[in-house]
């Protein structure tokens, strides 16, 4: 699939989440096979306002293009703004956020508030698109309020009049969070709706439900979340499955490498700050081992790089 002039053979992406999808790992995703990676949520009020956080997130490092940059707010001048000085840092597109359902940014307007104006969301994307010289995408959800539970048809299809070149959907509503189970019929509804390519999102974890997503919505390519949060070789599993390559799941001394590459990034970009952080992200590699409850409160004592390498050989040997 493409996104302008940009090639995705799989259309295979990791999906942004803020305090997770730092460089780090989205590095360690691409080297496993995402094809696209996000930035984390970048507040274009904070960079017009000389923000140095939100130039910081928004970084753009050299082992992780294709990247976009995914900015949030609810004015379109400050919208384009924010994307006309963030382009410094070239990324191969801008990603408009319209489905964060976090309380302070639906309070604020934005997010996903966004969905339950298609006419704003157009003119949002038009003065980003207008903007800029790269191309303008958006990610929505199936819907803001359960009372209008098939917007993102109409947001989808606003978005495209306004020049968006590609729709990334998750079938959660906003009530939702990140709960139940994704609805793929609004995915396959917008896909129906819009000329431009579409990316579902939504408990897809192995390939097996990266070809279900395909099979049942139609869409062109598939974004994933939560599924590689802890388990990046998702990605590696898809890629090669796709090729008819045999597959297996990383081995302990595998897994561990991995890790470690990732928390030597983290260390190397953020020092003793990002120890916490990748607390987090240990937490999730461990799941499934023996004893996980007892790790679970070791992890969240970690305070210095030894005891994380300590507990990383503690679990992966």
């Amino acid at each position: 699939m493409k996104i302008g002039n940009l090639e995705f053979p799989l259309g295979l992406f990791l999906a942004p989440m803020a305090g997770i999808t730092d460089h780090p790992f989205r590095s360690v995703c691409v080297k496993c096979g995402a094809e696209g990676v996000t930035s984390e949520l970048i507040s274009a009020k904070g960079v017009s306002y000389g923000d140095k956080k939100s130039k910081v997130l928004a970084k753009i490092y050299d082992d992780e293009h294709p990247a976009a940059i995914q900015i949030f707010g609810s004015e379109p001048e400050i919208m384009a703004n924010a994307a006309r000085i963030l382009s410094e840092i070239s990324p191969e597109y801008f990603d408009i956020n319209m489905g964060c359902p976090v309380p302070k940014l639906v309070k604020n307007g934005e997010g996903s508030a966004l969905m339950r104006s298609p006419d704003l969301c157009e003119r949002i994307v038009y003065s980003v698109a207008s903007a800029v010289d790269v191309p303008v995408t958006v990610k929505i959800r199936k819907s803001c309020d359960d009372d209008n539970p098939n917007s993102a048809v109409e947001v989808a299809k606003a978005c495209e009049r306004g020049g968006a070149k590609a729709v990334f959907v998750h079938g959660r509503t906003r009530s939702q969070m990140y709960s139940g189970l994704a609805d793929r019929e609004i995915i396959a509804k917008v896909k129906s709706a819009v000329s431009v390519p579409v990316i579902g999102n939504g408990d897809v974890a192995s390939y097996e439900d990266f070809l279900s997503m395909k099979k049942e919505t139609g869409c062109d390519g598939v974004m994933i979340g939560r599924g590689a949060y802890g388990s990046p070789w998702v990605f590696t599993e898809i890629v090669k499955k796709s090729r008819g390559e045999e597959y297996q799941e990383p081995s302990n001394a595998e897994k561990k490498e991995i890790l470690l590459n990732q928390f030597q990034m983290v260390v190397e970009e953020k020092g003793f700050n990002g120890i916490k952080e990748f607390r987090h992200h240990l937490l999730q590699y461990c799941k499934g081992f023996s004893g996980s409850a007892r790790l679970r409160k070791e992890i969240s004592l970690l305070t210095s790089p030894k005891s994380v390498l300590d507990a990383i050989d503690t679990v992966f040997g």
